[in-house]
């Protein structure tokens, strides 16, 4: 019953927030002049014209007359918007969230660039306060993306490699901060390349021991109440998609390079190299039905990281991988992940659709030793359209793990 009655408390917050935000979204998903995230103005406003959405729902069942002129236009003037919500995840529970986000350009012909912002407060007493850029200049010449994050966060680890046993949790907490730029310069075609710096403080780390009495691999691995990892990284992207936030088809793929280092301010020399891909089918052909697959391998090349900072399942910048399992469930030096989802559409105007989706994921424990079992997720979701616009969905999915994890996924956007 609290797993249904979140999931009814979070649409009833995106009825009330999404005729603000509908006009903003319905701006800046038009004007953007993208290969990957242009539509033809024809076939889109036909398909609207036929779909349904969250705001439509809203302004029925209360009798909202639309007043004034949506524009479709985005320019120097930023436009703000913000949404109250709350959300459930099986690391935080319940948690009450602001989100808010600027639009603008810097120039006329120009991609849109994004601030994106947010603040939650969650029922484990978390507190997160994560700050995304997406900025392009001239003539997208150069597009500069930016990751900073402040953590106050309290979240147990299970050990090392895919093999540990749930069992062996041990109660942590920390805080954590993270500065992270990189600057890409378009190349050809969808081709994109570029450099970063990449600053991970972790500090104020205590942990309980595991519960069960067991060693913790947090102790044997290298206790600390502070670590630092500073460095620069190497990045290539290759970005086919058709829409940015719910792709139909096409092929994502980046890579990512990165060089910590003493000599920047790391507690110790170390390499990581994380490959991203994706790709997406209509099927069956002439269908609005998509198979959307991911892998997403991050590897530790040679070194040592900080425990917080080896790879871990949900630690990825989407907080996606490894649904059936709470975040940081498994961690190792080198982590490969793997997903298929198929999404398809339930009601014929577009307003409800469904998923099933497959993951599996292995990890390594120490740094140098050998991937261990592969751990599956499996479940269903739900899709509600809350704008038909930029294709955006409330995403409701039910995961199932081993050792009896499962849990509710609730996400605004797909997952990949």
């Amino acid at each position: 019953m609290k797993i249904f009655a979140v999931t009814a408390l979070i649409i009833g917050m995106l009825f009330f927030c999404t005729s603000f935000l509908h006009a903003q979204e319905k701006k800046s998903f038009r004007s953007t002049r993208s290969h990957a995230d242009t539509i033809s103005t024809m076939h889109v406003d036909s398909a609207i014209d036929s779909e349904k959405d969250l705001k439509e729902v809203y302004r029925q069942l209360f009798h909202i007359k639309q007043t004034g002129t949506e524009t479709d236009s985005v320019t120097d003037v930023p436009i703000f918007s913000f949404i109250p919500a709350v959300g459930y995840t099986l690391q935080s529970r319940l948690a009450l969230i602001l989100s808010g986000n600027i639009a603008f350009r810097l120039d006329p012909d120009s991609r849109i660039s994004t601030i994106t912002a947010s603040t939650a407060y969650t029922q484990n007493r978390q507190f997160t306060l994560p700050i995304e850029s997406n900025i392009w200049t001239k003539d997208n010449k150069y597009n500069f993306v930016g990751d900073y994050r402040l953590y106050k966060y309290p979240q147990s680890t299970f050990g090392l490699g895919s093999n540990s046993s749930i069992a062996n949790e041990d109660p942590m907490d920390y805080s954590f901060l993270r500065l992270n730029e990189i600057v890409m310069r378009h190349i050809s075609g969808d081709f994109y390349a570029g450099a970063g710096y990449s600053f991970d403080y972790h500090w104020n780390i205590s942990h309980t021991g595991s519960i069960n009495g067991a060693p913790s691999d947090y102790t044997s691995y290298g206790a600390a109440a502070s670590t630092v990892s500073s460095g620069i990284s190497v990045n290539a992207l290759y970005d086919s998609r058709d829409n940015s936030i719910n792709p139909s088809d096409g092929v994502y793929a980046s890579a990512q390079y990165r060089d910590n280092a003493t000599f920047l301010g790391s507690n110790s020399n170390w390499r990581s190299l994380i490959i991203d891909a994706r790709a997406f089918y209509k099927f069956p052909g002439r269908s609005k039905n998509v198979l959307a697959f991911w892998s997403y391998d991050w590897l530790v090349l040679n070194g040592r990281p900080p425990y917080l900072d080896l790879p871990a399942n949900s630690w990825d910048p989407y907080t996606g991988t490894g649904r059936g399992y709470i975040q940081g469930r498994f961690r190792g030096a080198q982590m490969v992940y793997a997903e298929g989802e198929y999404r398809y559409q339930i009601s014929r105007n577009g307003l409800v659709g469904g998923v099933v989706f497959l993951n599996g994921e292995s990890f390594s424990a120490q740094p140098g030793t050998a991937l261990q079992r592969v751990q599956a997720g499996f479940g269903p979701g739900v899709r509600v359209k809350l704008s038909k616009i930029s294709k955006t969905n409330v995403a409701v999915d039910y995961g199932f793990g081993n050792q009896g994890s499962r849990g509710v996924f609730v996400n605004v956007g797909e997952v990949f």
